[in-house]
C-alpha cells in the first residue's frame, strides 16, 4: 500500500533539522524516529544551516513585506476627511444626520 504525500509543518522540519545538527543520532536513526525519509532530513538540515544567518541579519530592520506606517497614517487621515465631509453633506439634505 502506497502512503499518501504528507506535508510537514515548519516547526516539525526545524525540530528534525536541529536533531540532525546535534549529531547524537545518525540520519537513518532520525528517519525511523520521526518517520520521514532520510533525504528529507538532509535537505532540511542543509536549509537550516544555509539560512540560519538570516535570523540575525534581520534584527532591528523592518520586514520588507510589512505595511508602510506613513502610508497607513495618510490613508487614515484621508478617510477621516471623507467621513467629516459626508457627515456635513448629509446634514444639509432634508435635515438628515449621519449621526443617529
Amino acid at each position: 500500500m502506497k502512503r499518501s504525500r504528507r506535508n510537514h509543518t515548519a516547526a516539525f522540519k526545524a525540530k528534525v533539522a536541529v536533531a540532525a545538527i546535534k549529531g547524537d543520532q545518525t540520519v537513518s536513526e532520525l528517519a525511523k524516529r520521526f518517520d520521514v525519509h532520510p533525504n528529507s532530513i538532509v535537505q532540511w538540515k542543509t536549509q537550516l544551516l544555509k539560512r540560519a544567518g538570516e535570523i540575525f541579519d534581520s534584527e532591528g530592520k523592518p520586514k520588507a513585506g510589512g505595511p508602510d506606517v506613513k502610508e497607513l497614517h495618510a490613508k487614515i487621515g484621508q478617510q477621516a476627511l471623507e467621513i467629516d465631509f459626508l457627515e456635513h453633506a448629509l446634514g444639509r439634505i432634508d435635515g438628515l444626520s449621519a449621526k443617529r
